[in-house]
């Protein structure tokens, strides 16, 4: 993982950390007003480690809080909790967070025992047992997630390394060592013998998320191609040399393995309104598929009951740098809809490898209506759901149609993760006929990017869904 991206977690893991353990101290407190009805056990447990029998308020308890909550993320540092892989054992989370929790506990009972506070230590002591259960509970959920994600390829960063030989290799086995950051390296070339179309089709087959080059500099010639053509197809290029004149890219250092590395990027960068973006993705999808749930249960009976076929309509489409996945969709075609489509072909209004249609004739009466009013990509919330897609973003295409993609600036648009909506689709996509225009759309879309400006195109969808413009 690079140096900015594990910097940018342990960030969130630090604030995430910092509400456990003041959620902690609050909860232990809680208990404590309330120990009488937990039973005469737990107000003895409180009695033991002595106090005043009755409770102080909350703010009596204020200034050890303030004092906690950054002692216990300097205590993390120091025990080299953010500094674990990106999927750590059990036992490498379990030891530094015992050690600061109890070092916590003791340090404040210690002080309020000289300083003679008549403060219950038993709520210190609670406190240290309910900080270390949430951060354990945060990391067990955290644990699952990734290695769902890792499984699904969601969270795997495909890399491409290019160069010499000897480097190359070197480079293997460094990132191979810490292969629990969710790194693979699925290909080498090398500079010298194999070519520029070579490694363009090697990032196609592959889905490659970045292009690692290792070289001496009498190879800068060909490196600056190859950081143009990663350039051109929107996918990282991580060198580990000066950088080059770009056109689009924003170049930025960091570091692989404590290597300084140049990256090229002409896709939004991970920061502070990306977790906005990827929180927005998650608790947007969650509520909608809670409030649109009766309404897709009525569209998959109407779907059911009046055509032969499946509920759904499953295809392959083209997500982040290509990488294909299963998008869902109401099924609003006859089921034999794509062996007929080559029929179609000389009535497709579109230029380029899209395939559209007014007034198709595959398409059913019921779907026609799902169509209209875009109720056919409610199930697509279930891949917003999955990180497969975002609710706005370039629309998926589906996969043979992106590989006939004939100018290769186009593929950058796969640079970021296709969504639901877009610019194109606030933008009266029926009178869009040109593919080119289309793409130029997702680019702007792409080189403007911003947490705000998808806030700005989702409210000029609402508008667009209810009245039933652009849709066919």
């Amino acid at each position: 993982m690079l140096g900015s991206q594990r910097l940018f977690r342990t960030r969130i893991q630090k604030v995430v950390d910092a509400g456990l353990f003041a959620l902690g101290f609050y909860l232990a407190w809680l208990l404590r007003a309330n120990a009488p009805a937990f039973g005469e056990s737990f107000v003895l447990f409180f009695q033991f480690f002595g106090g005043r029998a009755d409770i102080q308020p909350f703010h009596d308890y204020t200034w050890y809080a303030l004092f906690t909550l950054p002692a216990a993320m300097v205590l993390l540092e120091i025990q080299g909790f953010y500094k674990r892989p990106l999927i750590p054992t059990r036992w490498q989370t379990i030891v530094p967070l015992f050690k600061v929790c109890l070092s916590l506990t003791l340090g404040i009972v210690v002080v309020l025992f000289l300083t003679k506070a008549p403060l219950s230590r038993g709520v210190i002591v609670l406190f240290g047992v309910i900080s270390f259960v949430l951060v354990m509970l945060r990391e067990e959920l955290m644990r699952h997630w990734l290695r769902a994600g890792l499984r699904q390829g969601l969270f795997e960063r495909r890399l491409l390394l290019v160069g010499m030989p000897e480097e190359t290799a070197r480079l293997r086995a460094e990132i191979a060592a810490g292969s629990r950051d969710g790194l693979r390296v699925v290909a080498e070339l090398d500079v010298h013998q194999h070519s520029l179309r070579e490694l363009v089709e090697r990032m196609h087959e592959d889905s490659i998320n970045a292009v690692v080059l290792a070289a001496r500099h009498t190879y800068f010639g060909q490196l600056e191609k190859v950081i143009q053509a990663c350039e051109l197809e929107g996918v990282e290029a991580w060198l580990m040399a000066d950088f080059f004149k770009t056109e689009i890219s924003q170049a930025s250092v960091d570091e692989l393995n404590g290597r300084p590395m140049m990256v090229f990027r002409s896709a939004p960068e991970a920061s502070w309104q990306a977790a906005g973006k990827a929180l927005l993705d998650f608790g947007g999808s969650v509520a909608l598929l809670l409030l649109a749930a009766p309404l897709m249960l009525a569209c998959a009976a109407l779907v059911r009951l009046t055509s032969a076929g499946p509920v759904f309509f499953r295809q392959q489409r083209s997500g982040l740098n290509g990488q294909p996945f299963t998008m869902l969709k109401f099924r609003t075609m006859v089921t034999d809809a794509e062996q007929r489509k080559h029929e179609l072909a000389a009535f497709n209004e579109m230029s380029g490898p899209v395939f559209k249609v007014t007034n198709d004739p595959r398409v059913t009466p019921v779907g026609r209506f799902l169509r209209k009013w875009s109720l056919d990509e409610l199930p697509q919330l279930f891949n917003v759901l999955r990180g497969e897609m975002s609710l706005v973003g370039p629309r998926p295409l589906p996969v043979d149609e992106t590989r006939r993609f004939e100018d290769y600036a186009h593929r950058r648009r796969l640079s970021v993760k296709p969504g639901l909506t877009c610019l194109w689709q606030i933008s009266g996509r029926n009178e869009v006929k040109d593919f080119n225009d289309w793409v130029r759309l997702d680019l702007e879309y792409i080189d403007n990017w911003s947490f705000w400006l998808d806030l700005w195109i989702l409210m000029r969808t609402v508008p667009v869904v209810l009245l039933g413009t652009g849709a066919r």
